[in-house]
């Protein structure tokens, strides 16, 4: 399927997870637009696009700690991206290696 078949929102945005190939454990949750999902399908390592900077980011660009992706999934309305990718350290700001790292409520 072409890039071009995605659904992107308003702002030209479509929601990208990030996953651990190896786990299955969800990394993050970003954003991407075209440009971000073109240099990452042709750099191999995730691209996003920061919607409080209004500008792309390569993830690792500052801490080194890149996503090399694997392949990239969509999902069946064609409205979500799907990155099955490899850490190369933690993924989170905070140095966790996930963003998902704190539980809103036991159920």
């Amino acid at each position: 399927m072409s890039p071009t078949n995605l659904k992107l929102n308003e702002q030209g945005l479509i929601p990208a997870i990030a996953q651990d190939e190896a786990t299955g454990e969800v990394l993050m949750l970003a954003y991407m637009n075209e440009e971000a999902l073109r240099r990452t399908l042709e750099s191999g390592e995730a691209w996003f696009y920061s919607r409080s900077r209004q500008q792309l980011w390569h993830k690792g660009e500052t801490s080194g700690n890149i996503i090399k992706v694997r392949s990239v999934w969509i999902d069946c309305d064609r409205d979500t991206i799907l990155l099955r990718a490899q850490p190369t350290g933690p993924v989170c700001h905070t140095g966790n290696r996930t963003c998902f790292f704190e539980e809103l409520t036991e159920i």
